[in-house]
């Protein structure tokens, strides 16, 4: 199954990703983590990338497009696909759609995980991620990570400003995508302002899994 995940920053898709992967053994191709990847391994894309990103602005297309045409190549995908972060813009969606094509794997689905910005501002500006192992978690977790004891930090682009910009960018630019599936009849949509394993039951079934 190839699935589209569709929702502004900090809605949610990364968690509900990461139970779907657990759950049925897809693979989750998010750009946000190859783009961080890039940016820690200083590598041309990445340097280039990392200014965007600080900006909470989207990386241009033709990168993304680069990117994603390499990683949909690589054995790990012939099963099924999560896309997470990936088409944020109606012409990365048109290259996706021919890219699968070229593959022979149409896209199944893309799901919705709908949040009110002013919730995600809130979920945001109050997340941290551990230096050593990536953990997400919040402003509760303190100095240290629950995981690997490792050091919480706060990303350079969850600051408020940068998320409402993000947000913005957002509204703008991705959320076109929304009437585009629903014109191919692909749209799925789900509560994402609810505790994640609630989410997920609903995902479950909207996906028929």
């Amino acid at each position: 199954m190839n699935i589209v995940l569709l929702g502004a920053p900090g809605a949610g898709k990364g968690t509900q990703a990461a139970k779907l992967v657990e759950k049925y053994g897809m693979c989750h191709i998010s750009t946000g983590d190859i783009l961080r990847a890039a940016v820690k391994d200083q590598t041309p894309l990445g340097i280039k990338a990392k200014g965007f990103m600080d900006a909470g602005e989207l990386v241009p297309d033709d990168l993304i497009i680069d990117l994603m045409k390499e990683r949909m190549q690589q054995p790990d995908t012939e099963n099924g696909v999560l896309l997470d972060g990936f088409p944020r813009t109606t012409t990365q969606a048109v290259s996706l759609d021919s890219m699968l094509s070229e593959l022979g794997r149409p896209l199944n689905a893309a799901l919705l995980i709908n949040v009110e910005n002013e919730a995600i501002v809130k979920r945001l500006t109050s997340r941290r991620m551990c230096r050593e192992c990536g953990h997400i978690g919040s402003v509760k977790d303190g100095d240290t990570c629950p995981k690997c004891e490792g050091e919480m930090f706060q990303r350079d682009d969850d600051n408020e400003e940068t998320v409402r910009n993000r947000l913005d960018v957002y509204d703008k630019q991705t959320a076109p995508l929304i009437d585009y599936y629903r014109g191919k009849d692909l749209l799925l949509s789900v509560d994402g302002d609810r505790d994640p394993d609630v989410v997920f039951a609903d995902v479950v079934a909207l996906l028929d899994l």
